[in-house]
């Protein structure tokens, strides 16, 4: 018989009745009745009445938990899972390079992104410099003329000196004459620097254009090779997938024939036994059973069918995957804790070639959806002491532990790993709600 182990759950817990119970005046006032009048012998058939009715709200709280807990076994959670959290040493190669063009068509992107950016600012600093250049020509163009003028016409420095009337009205003179060719300077150096940074950033702009068109490249590049990464792994989960419960379901009929035979065994012997009570010693040795082996892991009790395909189509672009997948999610997660997360959990799928379907479904299977987490922010069960700050980060750690640790999608291997105590049921559970995201 195997052992189940139950994390202790907010309904696990007894319902007390809310209406038919007496109150709890009543009951202390009845008490207090009882030990009196016991203690002088008497007895009184309506101190009776209190308990006759107390053992039938036992047996309707009897019944209410039973109820409960019929509820509980098809609502609450499924529990006993240890799923082992370890990363192989040897990880699956497309596993590796799903994770890695991913990382590269995010880097090529935001490189483009900020390209983008450095583009339409430089737009805007031509679009400025073009605007004011006629202006500014206009301005050098009157500071040439002023200076050709003031140049033929102003006195040289002798001059200026002898028609001064005083060394004052001198240095007030010099100081307006070099003043006024300062600012005819300054004019024209103006138009010449505007000039220059429109050439630059002319330059710039080009340059930026050039290098967006080559990241642009790159990352279609990586998006393709991380689309044809998890396109064979969607491809060979499947196929895992319809191997693993063909061989399940030719255990199962293995086990049932087994079963059978031992039954006809076992009669045959009592039989034996009835004829011959003086049976032989040889008869009460032990014999090994393999189900008290600590590895053994029971055949399925019926048949079971793959998980049903996931339809997740890689090669549309991470930004219409997350935008599908984030609204199916959303759907099935709405008024559990995890709702408004689709966005997260379809990113992380994309990030690591996961069925984007799986670890929602593992979070139902859990926990209800991340109401009753064992430790913060673990709707998974994932190992002891595995809690979060956050669900981002708990989303994107479960499904990255499960691309390393387990694959693609859900299997019976992954199932008999995942939960090794209840794995048969667990299996059923988590492919039966993967279907309805």
């Amino acid at each position: 018989m195997r052992m189940r182990i139950f994390r202790p759950t907010y309904s696990s817990f007894k319902r007390v009745p809310e209406t038919g119970a007496p109150s709890p005046s009543y009951v202390l006032v009845s008490c207090a009745l009882a030990a009196l009048l016991a203690t002088g012998g008497f007895r009184v058939g309506l101190l009776d009445i209190p308990s006759a009715y107390a053992e039938e709200a036992t047996e309707e709280s009897t019944s209410a938990q039973d109820e409960s807990e019929s509820t509980d076994e098809t609502e609450a959670p499924v529990t006993g899972s240890n799923p082992d959290t370890s990363v192989p040493d040897e990880i699956d190669p497309l596993t590796k390079e799903v994770e890695r063009t991913s990382q590269e068509y995010d880097a090529a992107n935001e490189r483009l992104a900020q390209i983008e950016a450095q583009i339409e600012e430089n737009e805007a600093a031509l679009a400025t410099m073009r605007e004011d250049l006629p202006e500014q020509q206009e301005r050098a163009a009157s500071a040439y003329r002023a200076q050709y003028e003031l140049q033929q016409e102003s006195p040289n420095i002798i001059a200026l000196f002898l028609g001064s009337q005083s060394l004052q009205d001198f240095i007030r003179n010099f100081v307006y004459l070099d003043h006024i060719q300062a600012h005819n300077a300054a004019e024209i150096e103006r138009l010449q620097n505007l000039k220059e940074d429109l050439e630059a950033t002319q330059a710039s702009l080009d340059a930026a254009r050039e290098e967006a068109a080559t990241e642009k490249e790159s990352a279609e590049t990586a998006l393709k090779a991380a689309q044809e990464a998890r396109e064979e792994r969607q491809r060979r989960a499947r196929e895992e997938a319809a191997r693993q419960a063909a061989e399940a379901a030719e255990l199962a009929a293995k086990a049932e024939a087994a079963r059978e035979a031992a039954e006809r065994e076992a009669a045959k012997q009592a039989e034996e036994a009835n004829a011959d009570k003086d049976g032989d010693e040889d008869s009460d040795e032990d014999t090994y059973d393999p189900t008290q082996d600590e590895n053994y892991i029971a055949p399925p009790t019926e048949t079971l069918e793959p998980p049903t395909a996931d339809g997740a189509d890689w090669s549309m672009g991470k930004d219409a995957f997350i935008a599908e997948w984030g609204a199916r999610i959303d759907a099935y997660l709405a008024g559990s804790p995890l709702s408004g997360y689709g966005t997260t959990f379809a990113q992380a799928a994309w990030n690591y070639g996961v069925d984007p379907r799986w670890s929602p479904a593992i979070s139902n299977t859990e926990s209800s959806k991340g109401a009753y987490c064992f430790e913060p922010y673990n709707a998974w069960g994932w190992g002891g002491g595995n809690g979060w700050t956050s669900w981002e980060q708990a989303i994107d750690a479960h499904v990255r532990g499960l691309a390393a640790g387990y694959g693609y999608t859900i299997t019976i291997a992954n199932a008999q790993k995942y939960c090794p105590p209840n794995w048969e049921k667990w299996y059923i559970n988590t492919s039966n709600q993967m279907a309805l995201i």
